[in-house]
This record gives structure tokens, sequence and C-alpha cells, in this order.
């Protein structure tokens, strides 16, 4: 069994990529209803959360949204549940979802193949600060 909280939403995200680290901000600054949890995907906690849902890390370069109990979206689905679950401004996301996900999806990757190229990476994890550390797994 999986030691993570069962009522939150959990997001498996790069943790050098600048552009998800932005991200992670931003949902964190919309998520009013404290409903994620964050995990870095090479981290032994993501890698013990992909392993207990069947997603094998050397075969996937994406965003993972693990909901406990209930299911996990990838690429751009778990784009459009992320944005679903903020609200607000973040739903308008969800327009796009639609298009048949063979499309969607192949934006993301586009998107995801070029993310280091035109946002940089770190050389390593953010370190979280006090104030929003109790969210990261």
């Amino acid at each position: 069994m999986l030691d993570i909280p069962r009522n939150k939403k959990i997001i498996l995200f790069d943790g050098v990529c600048n552009l998800c680290d932005s991200t992670v901000n931003k949902v964190i600054k919309a998520d009013h209803q404290d409903q994620f949890r964050f995990v870095a995907l090479d981290s032994e906690k993501g890698k013990e959360i992909l392993n207990y849902i069947g997603i094998d890390r050397t075969k996937i370069d994406s965003i993972v949204l693990y909901e406990p109990g209930v299911a996990y979206f990838i690429k751009s689905k778990a784009a459009f549940e992320i944005a679903s679950a903020l609200g607000g401004k973040y739903s308008l996301i969800g327009i796009f979802s639609f298009l048949p996900t063979g499309i969607t999806d192949a934006l993301y990757e586009y998107i995801a193949k070029n993310r280091y190229k035109w946002y940089g990476k770190k050389e390593s994890c953010m370190i979280p600060s006090e104030d929003i550390k109790q969210k990261f797994l």
C-alpha cells in the first residue's frame, strides 16, 4: 500500500523542467480547495507511485495525475483534468478536450519534447519553501 494521502490528487511532474516548475507553482496558487499534492517523477516517491499504477518511467516523459483509488491520467488528459479541478479561468483549457486525444497528445508531446530548449532546465529539483512544503510528498 502506498503511503500517500488518499483524499488528494497527486501530480507527478518533471522536477528539473522550468516550464513544469512554473506550472506547479501556478497550480499551487490556484488550488484554493487544497486538492493537489506534488511529487517529482524521478524522486523515490514518484517512482514508487508510477510502479504502483503500472507506468514505466522510461516510457513516459509527461505529467501524470493520479487520483488514488479512482484513476490516473497522462499527457493532455492530465492537463485537462487538472484545469477542470481548478475551475475558474483554468476551466477554459477544457474547451479543447473535445478534440481527439491523439491531436491534443501530439501537441502536448511537441511542447514536452521542446520544453528544455524553450524554457531551460535546472540542475536539480526545486526545494519548496516552508509555506508550500506540505504540498509535496
